[in-house]
């Protein structure tokens, strides 16, 4: 097979910090590997779109709005017809340095047995981010979302093992359960196996879900040689429509995969 992309991305946008997603893309395209990014702009308005400088750029205007993973749907389909490597789900508030997709490359094409890997991921103030995740219950996302923080402190441990705070974050790490939707490396050829994003889950819960899947058909990984920054900021805590969103991203989860 004669492959037209080393890696395709796609970004999904919604009225963002235009300095913001312009670092994520311009963080993408510092490379000489052959790359397109698809950026579907969920936004009501097409004002984004004159950030587009690049060929190698495609702008998708996406005002209906149908979720994370719809919109990611609507490029991961275009780069299976296109012929990619590895396909990149990336955030609009992602940066990182030249040479991290290069690390990713050589340490997928090594690791023929891995579907899907994510890269250490720090704020920007180089504090580590913890996510890698055990497969979530209902109860860890409620106690997470709603549990009163001195009632949370009970159940230190058992939060801290869900979020592989017990864990190594300063090592190479196999089959992780649950992988942040905020960069995921996969690839292509696995991606056409396990299938599309569950567009019923408007937002949230949807990288769980995509992530065990890839578990059963390949092996996933955390790889802390390459490092990205997020701009992290939990939406669904401080805005009830967002809150609901994850609500019913859960209730499509559970009845998926188990309540228990």
């Amino acid at each position: 097979m004669i492959f037209q992309y080393d890696i395709t991305c796609s970004l999904v946008s919604y009225k963002n910090d235009r300095q913001i997603l312009l670092a994520a893309i311009n963080s993408f395209l510092n490379t000489t590997l052959k790359v397109k990014l698809y950026l579907i702009d969920n936004s009501p308005t097409d004002e984004l779109k004159d950030l587009i400088f690049s060929d190698r750029v495609e702008y998708i205007f996406n005002p209906a709005n149908p979720g994370f993973g719809a919109a990611h749907n609507i490029a991961i389909k275009k780069a299976i017809t296109e012929k990619s490597i590895y396909h990149l789900i990336l955030n609009p508030d992602i940066f990182f340095e030249g040479g991290v997709l290069e690390k990713l490359v050589s340490f997928m094409n090594v690791n023929k047995d891995i579907g899907h890997v994510m890269p250490k991921v720090l704020y920007p103030n180089n504090e580590i981010q913890y996510l890698c995740k055990t497969n979530p219950t209902p109860f860890d996302l409620f106690a997470r979302r709603f549990m009163p923080g001195p009632i949370k402190k009970l159940f230190k441990a058992r939060m801290d093992k869900y979020e592989y705070k017990d864990k190594d974050y300063s090592r190479i790490m196999f089959n992780i359960p649950y992988l942040s939707g905020c960069f995921m490396f996969l690839r292509t050829d696995t991606l056409k196996k396990v299938g599309l994003f569950d567009d019923r889950i408007f937002m949230y819960i949807e990288d769980a879900d995509l992530t065990r899947r890839f578990l059963e058909v390949s092996k996933t990984a955390y790889y802390p040689d390459a490092v990205v920054y997020h701009h992290f900021a939990k939406g669904s805590h401080k805005n009830w429509k967002l809150t609901w969103y994850s609500i019913h991203g859960a209730y499509i989860y559970f009845n998926k995969w188990g309540w228990f």
